[in-house]
């Protein structure tokens, strides 16, 4: 059997979308009936309130309300983690700390968008939210959106804290990850779906995903095949979960295309999202359903 990298945040979290009702408010009901089937489906751990979840469009009440109803649901079986993402940093504390109180086991800390501070100013903003509760941290690279990468020294800086485990990198450089977790020890976790069996073979502790709302199975599945040497087999999994990613990620909106495959499913109540996201073309609907149906799924 292979060598499994140690999993402190799970193998399998789904990014979970925030349902809400038509009126655009939390619909709390609908969140845990979703969480519970993500954990019925072979999820180990929940991201909550990142930016699939439309973390910039919800309020700190809404979090902890969220968080407080899917750790009471699901916290017994799965790791609950947090966004904790802000560019105001004090801000970004007050996230953090209401996610404790509510009952999180981790949290995800994002680089601070939009104002870009140096590295320096990173390495400060990240140590300010670790400092500020005693949950274990996972880093999250994704440059795309916010125009701030992790440099090699502040992620070298950062593994040193006895509370920052691990990285989300959505960078898309997957052999640059691989180098990073074996000078600084992190463990590294796949952020794009599209690269998650490349991530895998090497050597990522497992997946936050989009396409696990509606395909955890699979990537359960993936994740079991990897972990016996079945390297071919997954890879062939991976192919055919390729037009359902597409399906689900090629837009560029997957909070808004998984939150209408999950309600397509019935799993939530509405599809409502918050401006300034708005809802899929029709012909984007209608790729979505047929990549469902090919896989079974709906």
């Amino acid at each position: 059997m292979s060598h499994i990298p140690p999993r402190r945040f799970g193998s399998l979290a789904p990014a979970m979308v925030t349902p809400f009702h038509r009126d655009g408010s939390l619909d709390v009901d609908s969140a845990v009936r979703l969480a519970t089937s993500l954990v019925d489906d072979g999820c180990d751990a929940i991201v909550l309130s990142g930016t699939t979840g439309e973390s910039p469009t919800t309020h700190q009440p809404e979090k902890n309300d969220l968080t407080k109803a899917v750790v009471e649901a699901v916290g017994d079986r799965a790791m609950i983690i947090c966004g904790a993402g802000s560019n105001d940093t004090a801000h970004a504390v007050r996230i953090a700390q209401g996610a404790q109180e509510c009952g999180a086991h981790g949290l995800l800390v994002v680089s601070p968008y939009y104002n870009r501070p140096s590295q320096e100013g990173l390495r400060a903003h990240v140590l300010a939210i670790a400092q500020a509760t005693d949950l274990p941290i996972m880093l999250y690279d994704i440059p795309g959106r916010t125009g701030l990468a992790f440099s090699d020294d502040t992620l070298d800086v950062l593994a040193q804290h006895e509370r920052i485990w691990a990285v989300k990198d959505a960078t898309g450089n997957v052999e640059q990850g691989v180098q990073r977790a074996r000078r600084t020890g992190l463990e590294y976790y796949s952020g794009d779906d599209g690269l998650n069996y490349a991530w895998m073979t090497g050597g990522a502790s497992g997946f936050i995903s989009v396409v696990a709302h509606v395909a955890a199975s699979h990537y359960r599945q993936m994740i079991q095949l990897l972990d016996n040497d079945q390297v071919w087999e997954a890879r062939e999994l991976s192919h055919r979960l390729r037009p359902l990613v597409s399906a689900i990620m090629s837009s560029g909106q997957g909070a808004v295309m998984a939150k209408w495959a999950v309600y397509l499913q019935g799993r939530i109540d509405t599809p409502t999202v918050r401006l300034p996201l708005v809802q899929p073309s029709d012909d984007d609907i209608s790729a979505l359903k047929r990549a469902l149906e090919a896989a079974d799924l709906l």
